[in-house]
C-alpha cells in the first residue's frame, strides 16, 4: 500500500512539474487614449461616423449593438470587462460619436485591441 501510495504522489508531483513552470501571464498596460466613440456595425460596415451619425449610433446602441472607441491613430478599441456581467455600453453611450479619453488596461489579442475602461470623461479636444 505504501508503495502504491509513493508512486501515485510521484505521478503527480510530475504531472504538476509543467504547470509550475507556467508564468503567471503579464499584467495588461494601463494606457491612456483619446478617440471618438463609434457603433461597431455602422463603422466597420459602410464607416459612418461622426455627429451626422449620431442618432443612429444611440438608436443602434440601444439595441445592443457594441460601442467602440476609435484611437486618433486609427485604432479600434473593444471595450471589455474584467468580470461578469459588466456591460460595457452604458459607460460609452452619453458620449456616442463624441471625442472622449479613456484609461484603462488595453490588450492586444488576434489582431484585436481592447480596453477594460476605469475611467471616461469627454475629451476637450
Amino acid at each position: 500500500m505504501l508503495k502504491q501510495s509513493l508512486s501515485l504522489a510521484a505521478t503527480l508531483a510530475i504531472g504538476a512539474l509543467p504547470l509550475a513552470a507556467q508564468q503567471a501571464p503579464a499584467a495588461a498596460p494601463e494606457q491612456t487614449i483619446t478617440g471618438q466613440v463609434v457603433d461597431i456595425n455602422c463603422y466597420t460596415v459602410n464607416g459612418a461616423q461622426g455627429a451626422g451619425h449620431k442618432d443612429c449610433a444611440t438608436a443602434c446602441a440601444n439595441k445592443g449593438v457594441a460601442l467602440a472607441i476609435l484611437a486618433s491613430d486609427g485604432t479600434l478599441y473593444i471595450p471589455v470587462s474584467g468580470g461578469m456581467g459588466d456591460p460595457q455600453n452604458p459607460k460609452l453611450l452619453p458620449h456616442v460619436e463624441g471625442k472622449v479619453r479613456v484609461t484603462g488596461m488595453t490588450r492586444t489579442k488576434g489582431g484585436l485591441h481592447t480596453i477594460e475602461i476605469k475611467s471616461i470623461a469627454a475629451a476637450t479636444t
